[in-house]
């Protein structure tokens, strides 16, 4: 640009073939020269703490996040007295702490990518990759499937959410306490450990007919909802959906009008998606089931 500057401006005097071929030799080749091999260097200074080697056998804590079209499945493992637990689209991680990730995909190639936070690591259909972040931050960041991977490639994010370890230790313990009920106990929700009951939103009257319209439109067939009976595998798990700071895998935001939106006509926000549409649903009906998943359990 500064030559460009040099070169358009008006009553410059001509230079010698000398001088020009200088300039070309700076700034044609020491000059980048230098610079990338700079950049260079500090990438490669950086790659030890970004992605190291032990990084598995370091992590206390391992998560399996599995890319699926168009959204992110991911599995929190037992740990002590707390048996494990699924979600979706969103990943919670305790501040100052190494985590580790076995990635996996279930359809086509994707890509882990959370750039505030490390490098990318792509997700290859019948292979599993691993990585490993450290969050020194809190906060809130916006992680992108870095790999084109279908029509909604586009809308296909992930959000972290790095927690101070206390307030993760209690989410993580409210997560787990939330536990598939088997369909002949009815829906009161059995808890996981011997801490007392769980009270899922099913229990109330609201949840009564939000987890009633849930299961008669065949919503349990591909969701679970851990607290009730619902316990679908093919779709994202539904628990504790209100808690999320998006829906649809970051395509819209978390309120009532959105959820229902996306329900009636989940192609409208993520074309390719295997959601089948719902324009059968009545308003009243619709807007009872987005209160319900918003607010369970």
């Amino acid at each position: 640009m500064a030559v460009l500057f040099y070169a358009g401006r008006g009553g410059r005097e001509a230079i010698s073939q000398k001088a020009g071929q200088r300039i070309i030799l700076i700034g044609g080749v020491l000059f980048p020269t230098v610079v990338l091999a700079a950049l260079l260097s500090y990438a490669l200074w950086l790659m030890p703490t970004v992605r190291p080697v032990t990084a598995q056998a370091n992590s206390r804590l391992t998560l399996d996040v599995t890319s699926e079209q168009f959204w992110w499945r991911i599995a929190y493992p037992p740990e002590g007295d707390l048996p494990g637990f699924e979600t979706a689209n969103e990943i919670r991680l305790p501040l100052g702490e190494r985590v580790g990730f076995r990635l996996h995909a279930a359809d086509v190639i994707h890509s882990f990518w959370v750039p505030a936070l490390g490098g990318k690591m792509d997700m290859i259909p019948g292979r599993t990759n691993f990585l490993s972040l450290e969050a020194t931050r809190p906060g809130l960041y916006r992680a992108p499937c870095a790999e084109f991977c279908g029509t909604s490639h586009a809308v296909m994010g992930l959000t972290v959410v790095v927690m101070e370890q206390s307030a993760f230790d209690a989410w993580r313990k409210a997560q787990a306490q939330l536990q598939p009920v088997a369909a002949a106990s009815g829906t009161a929700p059995r808890p996981a450990t011997g801490n007392g009951p769980v009270v899922a939103a099913d229990q109330t009257d609201r949840g009564q007919d939000g987890l009633a319209i849930f299961q008669r439109h065949g919503c349990a067939a591909c969701h679970a909802l851990r607290g009730t009976t619902a316990q679908g595998k093919i779709g994202p798990d539904l628990t504790r959906l209100g808690e999320r700071a998006t829906l649809a895998a970051g395509a819209l935001p978390n309120t009532q009008e959105a959820l229902a939106a996306f329900i009636r006509n989940p192609q409208k926000a993520k074309p390719g998606a295997l959601m089948p549409a719902f324009p059968m649903i009545p308003p009243e009906e619709l807007a009872t089931l987005a209160d319900y998943l918003r607010a369970s359990p």
